[in-house]
């Protein structure tokens, strides 16, 4: 099993530090995750993750940019693994994307892949100009033209959303790029089994839609659906939040359900953890978790 340290509630100051703190101790990488903005009047949109529908934590959190913060930690550490947990692709502009994660893989030796999502948040995609409603099919064929132009060479792609001729992308990441795809509705099942290289596990827990009882007949979904899409012999990750314990038991029951790959969240935004208080639980994780668990 993996472990990665998240980034979620961490300040944009301390992140080379916990990027340092993770290599050295024994964490297998380090993922973000993303917002680009939050309005300060209350959301319309319905947070999907709360009894409520309402995102608990204060507007002034931070959400250090996704690709600029990769980039920093990645050039501090020398093996350290980074993903995100997750992006928000159809946010954002295709070819901004495919040119930011394309130059990190090949600045950080192939140690990036991509975690994305859709977003719920349509506020966030009325004031960058992106259309929310169609934001699933855009991911689709977002997902496929990244891939066409990681490849290299030149591309040329035709469809829905997206269309243009042959041109070229440098430079290229020299290995695939994974991609990691998250969510729980049927579509983001489907779309995880035909186009993903993993699954990311959204949040779980008693204030969430799912528990981590829910976790393996849903992983089942993901797994029939590749099988109808002929890639079930394909590697697949599946990366889930782990709870801030030491409790092995709690990590064996994870590997047991088919995790892959647990992201450790520490801490609450308000306020945020301290900088020594994050070093000394990560050396106590690694000790009493992470060296048990290989």
């Amino acid at each position: 099993m993996k472990f990665w340290r998240s980034t979620l509630w961490t300040q944009a100051e301390d992140l080379l530090d916990i990027a340092r703190v993770a290599e050295k101790v024994g964490f297998h990488g380090v993922n973000t995750s993303d917002h680009m903005v939050f309005l300060e009047k209350p959301l319309e949109s319905r947070y999907p993750y709360s009894s409520d529908g309402k995102a608990w934590w204060n507007p002034s959190t931070h959400w250090a940019d996704t690709w600029v913060s990769i980039g920093a930690m990645a050039a501090a550490t020398d093996k350290l693994a980074f993903t995100n947990a997750v992006y928000i692709l159809p946010l954002r502009n295709l070819f901004t994307v495919a040119k930011a994660v394309g130059t990190a893989a090949v600045m950080s030796d192939n140690r990036v892949s991509l975690g994305v999502g859709i977003g719920w948040q349509e506020e966030e995609f009325d004031l960058v100009g992106e259309d929310f409603q169609s934001r699933g099919d855009r991911c689709d064929e977002m997902i496929e033209v990244l891939r066409l132009l990681w490849k290299g060479g030149s591309v040329e792609y035709h469809g829905n959303f997206y269309d243009f001729g042959p041109l070229v992308m440098s430079p290229a990441p020299t290995e695939p790029v994974p991609i990691y795809i998250s969510g729980y509705s049927k579509p983001a099942l489907r779309r995880t089994a035909r186009l993903g290289d993993g699954w990311i596990v959204g949040p779980v827990g008693s204030d969430a839609p799912y528990t981590y009882e829910d976790v393996p007949g849903l992983l089942q979904t993901i797994q029939d659906h590749r099988r109808e899409a002929g890639r079930e012999n394909l590697p697949f990750e599946v990366m889930a939040p782990g709870q801030v314990s030491l409790d092995i038991d709690h990590y064996r029951m994870m590997e047991d359900m088919g995790v892959t790959s647990v992201s450790v969240i520490l801490g609450d935004p308000t306020p945020p953890v301290s900088l020594p208080g994050q070093r000394q639980f990560m050396e106590e994780f690694a000790d009493k978790v992470i060296a048990r668990m290989r």
